[in-house]
């Protein structure tokens, strides 16, 4: 079996809330868009849009997961991860998140730059690392939030919108560049 070459949609959020309608209407766009979906592979939002991702009939990609460790130096994924919906898990040795999510042992790199263009839901501190990064490293990030407060110092670079079909268009034009 070969895993078909398709771009990679990372999306961000919350691991605590699912902003249920956002993720599975958001997950059920990107399945049918063909392409892999990429996430931290946890719970929250993580598990809603993977969820519905997979949940789709005769799609073409993947949910992956990106896994934080335990602690430093182990190979043990957090419980809780993978979500059950993960279908490609990456485990890694990378513990940080919440605030240190820009640091060096944070999964939150390989997030944002495995990624063709990102989407993020409302987060914490977790979140916004990952928006902070994908500004770092010049990739295409827009936030789908019915309020930029959803996401606490969202940083005025960065487009927040709340119609899903502004998205698309946003996921659409930066995956054809």
């Amino acid at each position: 079996m070969s895993v078909e070459r398709l771009p990679v949609v990372g999306v961000l959020g919350s691991g605590g809330v699912e902003h249920r309608e956002r993720a599975q209407a958001l997950g059920r766009w990107l399945a049918g868009l063909g392409v892999h979906l990429l996430t931290g592979g946890g719970s929250g939002a993580m598990n809603a849009v993977s969820r519905a991702f997979s949940e789709v009939p005769d799609r073409r990609g993947l949910v992956i997961g990106i896994l934080p460790s335990t602690a430093e130096g182990s190979a043990s994924a957090r419980e809780g991860y993978p979500n059950p919906w993960v279908e490609l898990a990456v485990f890694t040795h990378l513990h940080l998140s919440g605030h240190g999510g820009t640091d060096p042992m944070s999964r939150n790199h390989i997030n944002v730059l495995s990624s063709k263009v990102l989407v993020a839901l409302p987060g914490g501190p977790g979140t916004a690392s990952e928006i902070s990064l994908a500004l770092r490293y010049q990739r295409p990030v827009i936030a789908f939030l019915r309020d930029r407060g959803e996401i606490p110092d969202l940083p005025d670079a960065v487009r927040a919108e709340d119609d899903l079909e502004k998205i698309k268009e946003f996921v659409r034009e930066n995956l054809t560049v």
